[in-house]
């Protein structure tokens, strides 16, 4: 056995410390502060790829527009609940330029971040007809929407969708769709971890079950337009950001400004409600909520008692980003392709040493590279190849946290930097040598 960068015995004696029993079921943020202190005790620089955190400066548009809000004297004025005006008719605007679906103003609001998103939308589904009182989840996917359902003691469900692609995927939801109980149905496109992408075919068979048993979609667009395969940067011109409205009016879209803006820190977003959706009465509802329809639950109910809205001047910034992305002035795309460049990399070097892309393929097609990949080990568990690969000054999150049923881990390529492509090749080779096939 070669020597690891870093001792064995000071990476176990941290997750000891730490109280970690079960390192496949260890958290991000435990991972994190394993890393950290191993990285400090040894003197060895980590490889982190445990955190989803973008790793480039945030949109100079949206930065200098919020601070002219700021600086014109925004900060001292509540902002309206629904959203400031300019903020929703850009937000209107920019999904009918990138995914060239219609969404009147009125139901694009403006959420501390997609997360305050997701969480009033449970919310509103969830009440919204007693007898459909759980969430589907197409996973795998982000754990904290299941630790926000935990929080609201809402149910759920969920499946894997390794083995569920294309066809097989209508038969799988309707497993779930006729007990009659779902009131909502979630899933990320492009998905995080495994990043791979809904086709349009599995999108249609989603918004057709939707209309077939009168469910929800909440479709998480965290990592807008980031399928790197095809250029979506053209503004109101084809291939555009796949979607399910296009099959169905029971939608919630969550477009979020911390990935594909890099604006993370600032907490904006925007949850856009189809047009049917927003005006729709549920009794249930109506009865709770003195008669308002989804859409003003949503925003003068559920959003009010949350925060009594979003940061005033980050929806300038946010405003400012729509705006110029719609009108072709900001190529957002061409700043955040390095991730999937970054990806590339990374895949060769693992690859080249015996792991292996668990979630590899897009039914025929190789999955793109983005913001996320997944890798996994001839075999090793999850909890097992994570635990090593930190005795080599690697970080990465196991998939079972996510939902998945398949062993491997998630690696975010959003804080590489130039000089550990070289660290990464040498360390796993030594890592190969030590872990023979």
């Amino acid at each position: 056995m070669k020597p690891t960068p870093i001792k064995k015995e000071v990476v176990d004696k941290l997750i000891a410390d730490f109280g970690i029993q079960d390192f496949a079921k260890a958290t991000i943020r435990e991972v994190k502060q394993v890393a950290a202190f191993a990285e400090k005790t040894s003197g060895v620089e980590f490889i982190k790829m445990e955190m989803g955190i973008p790793g480039l400066p945030a949109a100079k548009v949206g930065v200098d527009a919020q601070v002219k809000a700021l600086q014109d004297g925004i900060a001292n004025l509540y902002p309206d609940i629904q959203g400031l005006p300019e903020l929703k008719r850009q937000a209107s605007r920019f999904v009918k330029a990138f995914i060239n679906v219609d969404i009147a103003p009125e139901g694009c609001v403006p959420v501390s971040g997609s997360m305050q998103g997701t969480f009033a939308s449970f919310l509103t589904c969830s009440q919204a007809d007693k007898k459909k009182d759980t969430v589907l989840f197409i996973d795998p996917g982000f754990p904290v929407q299941k630790m926000q359902l935990q929080v609201q003691g809402v149910n759920y469900e969920t499946f894997d969708v390794y083995d569920y692609r294309g066809d097989k995927l209508r038969g799988k939801l309707e497993s779930y769709l006729s007990k009659g109980n779902i009131c909502a149905i979630v899933y990320s496109n492009p998905n995080n971890p495994s990043w791979i992408c809904m086709t349009e075919d599995e999108l249609q068979i989603i918004g057709e079950l939707a209309n077939k048993y009168d469910v929800v979609i909440m479709e998480d667009l965290a990592y807008f337009a980031m399928d790197f395969r095809k250029d979506l940067s053209t503004p109101f011109e084809p291939p555009y950001q796949p979607s399910v409205a296009r099959y169905t009016d029971n939608y919630i879209l969550l477009i979020s400004g911390s990935k594909a803006f890099s604006y993370a820190g600032e907490r904006i977003g925007v949850t856009c409600i189809s047009d049917k959706l927003f005006h729709r009465h549920y009794p249930d509802l109506a009865a709770r909520y003195e008669g308002l329809p989804f859409g003003l639950v949503f925003s003068t109910r559920m959003l009010y008692a949350l925060s009594s809205g979003t940061s005033h001047s980050a929806q300038y910034a946010m405003a400012a980003m729509l705006g110029a992305a719609a009108d072709g002035k900001y190529d957002f795309r061409s700043e955040i392709k390095v991730y999937g460049e970054r990806a590339h990399k990374l895949k060769d070097i693992f690859c080249r040493h015996n792991f292996h892309i668990v979630y590899d393929k897009d039914l025929d097609e190789p999955v793109a590279d983005g913001f996320y990949f997944t890798i996994g080990y001839p075999g090793m568990t999850s909890g097992k190849l994570a635990h090593e690969l930190m005795y080599y000054g690697v970080s990465a999150i196991c998939l079972v946290t996510t939902g998945s049923h398949q062993e491997g881990l998630r690696v975010c390529t959003s804080f590489i930097e130039d000089h550990q492509y070289a660290q990464l090749e040498e360390r796993m080779k030594i890592f190969a040598e030590n872990n023979p096939v």
